[in-house]
């Protein structure tokens, strides 16, 4: 073989080993990122990437189907029955909306909020022009800020919920973990508190509702609250009706540690704190962050209903009100409420399994 060749041959194997190098670094990325987008959603863009860099078009093309295709075919097929189903229930209010209809409410809610945006920042602007120019004629004179007052749009109603529902979880979470690594650690608390765990766990927030009113009624009392009382009342009732599947999940977390790394923090002479942050809170992380999951979403389906029935400021509220308002557009727009509350929900999910993911290094399904 002559030198002209070999030369050709080892350039070749030398190109050719690059190129696997590449793939292989290819690979790599696409792993590693691979569970990020299936934790928010995108999970089907994984065999794109895959055949892009050289996989098998057969098997990442079923794969693609299954993650992609196979869930927007069950979309199509959920609206068009909910088109064709629609126009044949008949209520007192007219005919039930089909999608059209919802989206078409959908764009005119956004329309009333960016309306109402609007008409708060055309006050804001009249009101700096008037207190400029009455501090132009007299600069000792005192000039008044008044807030805008104007009626709360849905997108305002959507992050009320949202504001009132977290304060709840949050609330519920600084409870129910200490109380669930407590009842985990020490048998005889566990048996203290199961019972009532078992007594109010089912208890519905309706039944809450009336109670947790009277007493923040009775006991919030204050010229110039910082929080509205109907924030208060909503987030306590989310707080009695969420935190029990984080107590049990914590429980359970804490119960199932292996004894051996107990053993091993007594013989290491650990404080509490240092087990608790080292040692138990690690190790129960995965069921924690199950139990939080489970509490938010219990969360967000309570703040709904107790907003509808005590009237407090929310989605709940403005599903209420358009229940009794009765118009033509009244169904539609509490289907989009319904579509809304359901795509929040679903997010909601997500972010806490993300939080999930990063936290615990585990399974995050």
């Amino acid at each position: 073989m002559s030198a002209v060749s070999e030369v050709a041959l080892t350039d070749a194997a030398a190109v050719k080993a690059s190129r696997a190098a590449r793939l292989e670094r290819w690979h790599t990325r696409i792993n590693r990122s691979a569970g990020f987008f299936e934790l928010v959603g995108l999970g089907w863009l994984v065999p794109l990437f895959r055949m892009a860099a050289g996989d098998s078009v057969r098997q990442q093309g079923k794969e693609l189907w299954r993650q992609l295709f196979v869930p927007l075919i069950a979309i199509v097929i959920f609206l068009g029955g909910w088109a064709w189903l629609a126009p044949k229930v008949n209520t007192s209010l007219g005919a039930l909306p089909g999608p059209a209809q919802v989206w078409e409410q959908a764009q005119n809610l956004w329309a009333d909020h960016t309306a109402e945006r609007a008409k708060e920042a055309a006050f804001h602007e009249r009101q700096e022009k008037r207190n400029a120019e009455i501090q132009a004629r007299d600069p000792s004179a005192e000039v008044r800020l008044r807030p805008y007052t104007g009626k709360p749009t849905f997108i305002d109603q959507i992050f009320t919920s949202l504001k009132t529902v977290f304060a709840g979880f949050v609330i519920a979470t600084l409870v129910a973990v200490p109380l669930g690594i407590l009842c985990g650690l020490f048998a005889s608390f566990n048996a203290a508190i199961n019972p009532l765990v078992q007594i109010f766990k089912p208890v519905s927030p309706l039944a809450w509702l009336p109670i947790v009113t009277m007493v923040v009624s009775a006991l919030y009392v204050s010229s110039d609250p910082m929080f509205p009382k109907s924030f208060i009342i909503s987030a306590i009732t989310v707080t009695l009706c969420s935190m029990w599947p984080t107590l049990i999940n914590s429980a359970v977390g804490v119960a199932s540690i292996d004894k051996d790394l107990l053993n091993v923090s007594r013989v290491l002479r650990l404080t509490w704190p240092k087990k608790i942050v080292k040692l138990v809170l690690p190790s129960s992380l995965p069921l924690i962050f199950t139990g939080l999951r489970l509490s938010l979403g219990v969360g967000w389906m309570v703040l709904i209903a107790a907003e509808m029935l005590a009237q407090n400021p929310g989605l709940g509220k403005f599903v209420w009100d358009e229940f009794q308002n009765g118009s033509s557009a009244s169904l539609a727009k509490i289907m989009v409420a319904v579509l809304t509350i359901g795509i929040i929900g679903f997010l909601l999910d997500r972010v806490m399994l993300a939080l999930q993911a990063s936290f615990t290094h585990g399974n995050t399904r």
